[in-house]
């Protein structure tokens, strides 16, 4: 069942793809997002603080599989109330606690994290305020904390995938190629110890088999082929991802901050 309340027209691609019935939108998949894990080394009763909660399943997800203590920050406050009501339902209140926040404010959440973790936040921001959020990142990391991200990559054409995507996905999406990430996380005092790149599939079959699993992905194609609104949206997204499919792609990377 899609939201029948939401704007498809105007609404950001991520909510549309949401409204479709698509649950995982990052653009390296679901493995991409296994290899950050593996990389953490995830120590039980660490901190981590996630970027951009929504309905709190990654929190409580992580906070499950390691035994870390999980703060999430989530502007919208109708996300924020399902978090929360997600995270009594798991019985996490002790180990998982949602914000309603501003990614741009992060100086107002208390205390400082062994890990920060953003999937698919970053990309949507212009320059300025990539800037911005990184620095914030740095100053709620303890002395040698971890950031963890997963965004889009663009191997050349920078400025062309720029204007087409933010035509489509109705959001000013700016990715950057990988020196540009490597080098906006150092001006921000993060230094990239490990990263890796590969292709982005996010409309592709075979990938979203991988993430969402057979009955889902019938279910989202279901919901793409009946709901012309829908369709077109994502068709539209589709054509940008295949004309691009040569220089877009995914970027996962571990950054330091300083001792």
């Amino acid at each position: 069942m899609t939201n029948t309340t939401l704007d498809f027209q105007n609404a950001p691609g991520h909510q549309v793809l949401a409204a479709a019935g698509k649950k995982y939108l990052r653009p390296g998949g679901r493995s991409a997002t296994e290899q950050l894990f593996e990389w953490a080394d995830f120590q039980p009763g660490e901190t981590i603080l996630e970027l951009a909660s929504s309905f709190g399943y990654s929190a409580i997800n992580i906070a499950k599989r390691y035994n870390l203590k999980v703060v999430g920050v989530e502007k919208n406050p109708e996300s924020v109330a399902r978090a929360r009501a997600n995270v009594h339902a798991a019985g996490l209140e002790n180990q998982v606690e949602i914000i309603e926040g501003d990614i741009f404010h992060l100086e107002v959440i208390p205390g400082k994290f062994d890990y920060v973790l953003a999937e698919a936040i970053l990309t949507m921001q212009s320059p300025l305020e990539k800037a911005k959020i990184l620095a914030g990142i740095h100053n709620k990391l303890k002395p040698g904390g971890k950031f963890f991200c997963h965004e889009l990559l663009a191997r050349d054409k920078e400025e062309e995938i720029h204007s087409e995507l933010a035509e489509v996905i109705r959001v000013n999406s700016t990715p950057l190629s990988e020196s540009q990430w490597i080098a906006a996380c150092a001006t921000a005092g993060l230094q990239v110890q490990k990263h890796q790149t590969g292709p982005m599939m996010l409309l592709h079959r075979r990938r979203m088999l991988q993430d969402e699993g057979v009955a889902n992905t019938i279910r989202i194609l279901w919901n793409i082929l009946t709901q012309e609104t829908i369709r077109k949206r994502v068709l539209e997204m589709r054509r940008v991802f295949h004309k691009y499919r040569h220089e877009l792609g995914y970027i996962i990377f571990c950054a330091a901050s300083g001792e």
